[in-house]
């Protein structure tokens, strides 16, 4: 894809707005090998994997210093864990999942509210939504530049953008969504059409937006 993305906002099914690598070729020996405690099978999956899982947590935090520590302890996690691994899904969102979770500890730990409530309940008249928020927007989908879209995701209020990348980038359901977050689908579907309104504005000036900090891997 390049250098070049589509910006397609579906919801059913939805494959998650940056598509994750296909199958990796040698993971699933990996896999066996480190559950066997292979420590070479182990330090193969970081490599294949560390740039996505560090990329999801900066997307999630917007801050480099605590991306960089929450990509570590997702791997520590993950060699703790990694025995539980059924192969039900791909290994991919599996070890997604598990890092969103231990993000939103980290986050619940800190004290943070995960979403904000108020524009929910207040919507201002202008920007109050006109059809159901799930649905596809025609106006975000089209041929976007990978950077600015990621510059414009950055620059997103962290309620809108966890939000957002929860479901637009990884692919989760609302009511999955409001169970991480302990929020109403309500909440969720109305911050994702919130985010998706302001990334419609940043991007209509993508020169202003600021620069990115610790994405030099994502765009690539």
């Amino acid at each position: 894809m390049g250098q070049q993305g589509l910006l397609t906002m579906q919801t059913k099914p939805n494959p998650g707005l940056f598509k994750r690598n296909p199958p990796i070729a040698g993971e699933a020996e990996a896999i066996e090998r480190a559950k066997n405690g292979d420590a070479d099978a182990f330090s193969k999956l970081y490599s294949l994997h560390k740039r996505r899982v560090y990329t999801l947590c900066l997307r999630m935090l917007g801050n480099v210093s605590e991306a960089e520590d929450m990509t570590q302890e997702a791997f520590l996690h993950l060699f703790r864990k990694i025995g539980s691994f059924r192969g039900e899904s791909a290994f991919s969102t599996w070890l997604h999942r598990l890092t969103v979770n231990l993000v939103l500890m980290h986050l619940r730990k800190k004290g943070l509210n995960l979403v904000s409530l108020e524009e929910t309940i207040n919507p201002s008249e202008e920007d109050a939504p006109k059809r159901d928020f799930g649905s596809r927007d025609l106006a975000l989908t089209g041929s976007v530049d990978r950077v600015a879209l990621e510059r414009a995701v950055a620059s997103l209020p962290p309620g809108y953008r966890m939000v957002f990348v929860l479901h637009d980038v990884e692919g989760f359901e609302h009511n999955e969504i409001a169970t991480m977050l302990e929020c109403s689908t309500g909440n969720s579907k109305s911050q994702l059409h919130k985010a998706r309104l302001k990334l419609r504005e940043l991007l209509r000036q993508p020169e202003q937006l600021p620069p990115l900090e610790g994405f030099k891997e994502v765009a690539q």
